[in-house]
């Protein structure tokens, strides 16, 4: 991921709300002052507490090494789109709390590990004795590729909750006084599509950063230190959910098993896979008013323009996974009810596509 929390390995971790999840995601409940109370408490205290294991990635936080490239990048991608400033704060996060798009990164979450939902893990060297067959890298990316569909696909299903077939929006459905919290629980079903959407576009962004599609190598033999880079700009047509579009030739991601990198990412006496390490372009510095993206922050995102490239192509691939989401809306629930959708999903007040 864009430096995600966690995968820097910092002694504790960020926690994405004070208002923990009980069951009731988004639920229009005024807990008493006690029960704000209790709740930060524990929101601190597990700051505290909570252990750390994943790798870096585009950043979730604005600390510990990242700089909220996940949050800078959905902002920036959906800006535009429509979106309440509310409802874009929920999907993609603000100062102090994470969004549904730097949920993968959070360990209630249960995501963190997880190769698929961050595409680790799809590294091949044509060397002899390389752990990993193409054929077994192939499938570690396809693994990621599906996983953004698949959540892409749940979004829509849970989204047909927010609307009966007459167009009429269930308020129920919509959060109002409480935010949503993205634990992956029940709760109304504008969080539980905001949840999936955050996951699809989580792991898109990470995507661009993990990958070598926008790559351009160092100078210098090529190896695990320095992999080849495909040197593309923009979205990749594989990865476009409305297109059929063949794997491309020659794409690779890093691996992570944990950390130190360099120690579990070896095979043999000697031998060493492509880590993640040789290929992120997790760290850098985007503003979130201008756009202006600067140098990366990783030894692979600091040439070439890698880090760049990789914000380009996540901030339209974002856009464009966003309007696919919102056209599926209307193919699959018709103009009337899938406008009235897709008006509550963009709105803040659930009384206005009433």
């Amino acid at each position: 991921m864009f430096a995600g929390i966690g995968r820097t390995c910092p002694p504790a971790v960020y926690i994405p709300a004070l208002v923990l999840n009980t069951g009731t995601q988004g639920r229009s409940q005024k807990p008493g002052r006690g029960q704000f109370m209790l709740k930060s408490l524990a929101a601190i205290a597990a700051f505290f507490l909570l252990p750390v294991s994943h790798a870096s990635a585009f950043g979730s936080i604005g600390s510990l090494g990242q700089a909220a490239e996940h949050e800078r990048i959905t902002y920036l991608a959906l800006k535009r789109e429509g979106l309440g400033p509310g409802t874009l704060e929920e999907l993609a996060g603000t100062t102090g709390r994470m969004g549904a798009v730097g949920a993968p990164d959070s360990p209630e979450r249960g995501l963190m590990n997880v190769s698929s939902s961050h595409c680790d893990n799809g590294d091949h060297l044509a060397v002899p004795g390389y752990p990993q067959s193409e054929k077994q890298a192939v499938a570690a990316l396809e693994a990621c590729r599906s996983f953004i569909f698949r959540a892409l696909r749940d979004a829509v299903k849970k989204a047909g909750r927010i609307a009966d077939g007459n167009g009429r929006v269930n308020t129920m459905e919509i959060p109002s006084f409480v935010p949503c919290t993205y634990n992956g629980q029940p709760g109304r079903a504008k969080c539980e599509v905001l949840d999936a959407l955050g996951l699809a576009f989580h792991a898109a962004q990470d995507f661009y950063s993990h990958s070598n599609w926008v790559d351009i190598p160092a100078n210098g033999p090529i190896g695990e230190d320095n992999p080849e880079g495909l040197g593309q700009n923009g979205p990749a047509p594989w990865l476009d959910p409305a297109v059929r579009a063949p794997f491309p030739a020659g794409l690779i991601s890093g691996c992570f098993q944990g950390k130190p990198e360099r120690a579990l990412c070896r095979y043999g006496s000697s031998g060493e896979r492509i880590r993640h390490k040789a290929l992120n372009k997790d760290v850098g510095l985007i503003d979130p008013r201008s756009g202006r993206i600067g140098k990366g922050g990783s030894p692979r995102g600091a040439i070439n323009g890698n880090f760049g490239r990789a914000v380009k192509a996540a901030i339209d691939d974002t856009r464009n996974k966003w309007r696919y989401f919102t056209a599926s809306l209307i193919a699959q629930y018709g103009n009337f009810r899938g406008n009235a959708i897709v008006c509550a999903m963009k709105n803040d007040d659930e009384n206005a596509c009433r």
